[in-house]
């Protein structure tokens, strides 16, 4: 097993001075536990010299040991490395000494003799946080220099707006975590093209798996996820690898999950729990090994609030979020969008790349792309099939643009009266002066896209033009 493919992407160091109890609680937290990046050390005397390395981010400590007892050295990793997680382990209840140690600075405190699934939970939560803790500094590193470490990661993702690069950062930080990540936005922005960067910079063996489950039920989506063995249901006649298995060592992508049914939010929300999975027909539960990216364009929050999405899964895949903004919140990218899909389209269909006209940009950041890159990506492809002459035409972009079909968010907004809040109203010679100025900033005083913005013809905006002056 390669070191990408240890979990947590931390050392967690078990130090006890019994050898049996160290081997059966690293059996403990790699099976149930599915953590297996483990370092053991039975000689306290070593354990400070261990520490010096920067790998360690858990320390789980053994209270009673010879050479140096555990609160002596639980004090000293407190003091000398206090960016380090302790969990202390006793073969006694004693509350005092318990109260003690968290003083001191442990992160937690358990007897030996607890249930197994108590410790495991707890050295869960230790991981959880050391890993938050972690993110926030690479947060805060990647903020305050403003720089991507891996930038090849985004390759794929053409932009140049400040807000994908906070983003990007954002995505840095958290991609090495093994906690869900959460992909939102409207259809058309490019969540699978994030949830592939997140992939690539988990640095993990194995592949992306990628399943779109809307539409599917509750058993096609078990089936589809978890597999089945032979016998399982009717017509299954052999033992089919399910998702998960398929994505081992690597990334599981689930697109649409807004989605899902109730039925199959209870099997995701357990999946993520417990890390452990059944085959449909199988009585022998699997661990999961991947990554598990989810994406939706739905508003979560609304679908919530209306009763049709689980609030305990909607919590859980809170711990990464990832929104990525609208094309007409990112109008500073169409200019490198539309040059990309030029050369994309003129490969695809065997042609020169066209040079498109100097108004086009413009034209394009009037409207408010409901589509998004995918719209856009569209507009260019029938654009180009259709160009035979050096230069392309706008026609396809001006039909499109002016389909009364096309709708969003941004034109249902500008229904409402953008006057309703104002207490002293212009007159109506004012408004219309404003409302010009207005349509001709947006087109950079290109009066013919201006005059499409006011929904009057060029002539008719000309002439009110030369009578203001």
């Amino acid at each position: 097993m390669g070191k990408k493919d240890m979990y947590p992407s931390f050392s967690v160091l078990l130090v006890d001075d019994e050898l049996p109890w160290l081997r059966s609680l690293s059996l403990t937290l790699e099976g149930p536990g599915g953590i297996n990046n483990l370092r053991l050390c039975s000689d306290s005397r070593e354990v400070m010299g261990l520490l010096a390395g920067d790998d360690i981010g858990l320390v789980l400590l053994d209270l009673t040991m010879p050479h140096i007892a555990g609160e002596q050295l639980l004090e000293q990793i407190v003091s000398e490395h206090p960016q380090l997680c302790v969990i202390i382990l006793s073969g006694m209840n004693q509350l005092e000494t318990a109260v003690s140690c968290m003083r001191l600075g442990a992160f937690d405190y358990f007897v030996k003799a607890v249930e197994q699934e108590r410790l495991v939970d707890g050295v869960r939560r230790a991981v959880r946080m050391v890993e938050l803790q972690n993110e926030n500094r690479a947060m805060r590193r990647r903020f305050l220099s403003d720089e991507l470490e891996s930038p090849e990661a985004f390759a794929e993702i053409i932009t140049a707006s400040k807000a994908m690069r906070n983003l990007f950062q954002y995505v840095e930080a958290v991609a090495p975590s093994r906690q869900p990540i959460l992909i939102t936005g409207e259809s058309g922005v490019g969540k699978e093209l994030v949830a592939r960067a997140i992939h690539r910079l988990s640095r993990v063996s194995g592949p992306l798996v990628a399943v779109n489950v809307a539409g599917l039920d509750d058993g096609h989506f078990a089936d589809t996820l978890f597999g089945h063995v032979r016998g399982a249901f009717t017509g299954a006649d052999q033992t089919r690898k399910g998702m998960i298995e398929q994505a081992a060592s690597g990334t599981l992508f689930l697109d649409e999950i807004g989605d899902l049914s109730q039925a199959s939010q209870v099997k995701l929300l357990r999946l993520l729990q417990e890390g452990e999975y059944y085959p449909l027909g199988s009585d022998q539960p699997k661990r999961m090994n991947a990554r598990v990216v989810v994406a939706t364009h739905q508003n979560l929050e609304q679908r919530l609030a209306g009763g049709e999405f689980r609030s305990d899964l909607y919590y859980r895949l809170l711990s990464h979020q990832v929104h990525i903004p609208p094309l007409r919140e990112r109008r500073e990218d169409l200019p490198l969008l539309l040059e990309h899909f030029l050369a994309k389209a003129a490969g695809q269909l065997g042609k020169k790349p066209p040079t498109p006209p100097r108004e086009l940009p413009v034209l394009l950041s009037t409207y408010s792309f409901p589509g998004n890159l995918r719209e856009l990506e569209a507009m260019v492809f029938d654009a180009v099939s259709q160009h035979s002459s050096r230069t392309l035409s706008m026609q396809s972009f001006l039909e499109r643009i002016a389909s009364p079909e096309q709708t969003s968010v941004e034109q249902d907004q500008a229904l409402q009266n953008p006057f309703a809040l104002v207490d002293d109203l212009p007159n109506l010679q004012q408004a219309g002066q404003l409302l010009v100025e207005e349509a001709l900033r947006r087109s950079e005083g290109n009066q013919s896209i201006a005059a499409r913005l006011l929904g009057i013809s060029q002539p008719a905006l000309s002439k009110r033009l030369k009578q203001e002056r």
